[in-house]
């Protein structure tokens, strides 16, 4: 199969290739395990999966400031942070988090991109060039 390139716009600076795992619910970092990176939040969509080390596509935060960045700082303890992170809507706490934690990520994805992507599937997202790649 060949690749499939999907325009987007970066946020984040940076280049990362890694699984990619979908939400459809908006995501409160403090409700990750830091320990493995697995979702704890009951009801949640991904409710028992990591997103340790995984590019995270989702449609935007949920929660203040102070649990948004201190949930991103405790996975990053643990190494267990996203690899990247494709977002519908960016807000402001999860863009100060993503820049501060230096986790590339993208916004205004080629819709296309989401009615092809399947869980798991190897991607590379590079939003220096803001171009998605599944691979």
């Amino acid at each position: 199969m060949m690749s499939q390139v999907f325009k987007c716009h970066k946020i984040v600076e940076g280049c990362v290739e890694a699984d990619i795992t979908l939400s459809k619910d908006d995501i409160m970092f403090y409700l990750i395990r830091p320990e493995d990176g697995v979702m704890i939040e009951t009801g949640h969509d991904m409710e028992g999966r990591s997103m340790a080390k995984k590019i995270l596509a989702f449609p935007s935060g949920k929660g203040s400031s102070v649990v948004q960045a201190d949930g991103l700082f405790q996975l990053m303890k643990k190494d267990n942070q996203p690899a990247g992170m494709i977002v519908e809507r960016a807000e402001t706490v999860l863009v100060t988090s993503a820049i501060i934690f230096e986790i590339p990520m993208v916004d205004k994805v080629d819709p296309a991109f989401y009615e092809t992507v399947q869980e798991g599937d190897h991607i590379r997202l590079d939003a220096v060039n803001e171009e998605i790649t599944i691979l």
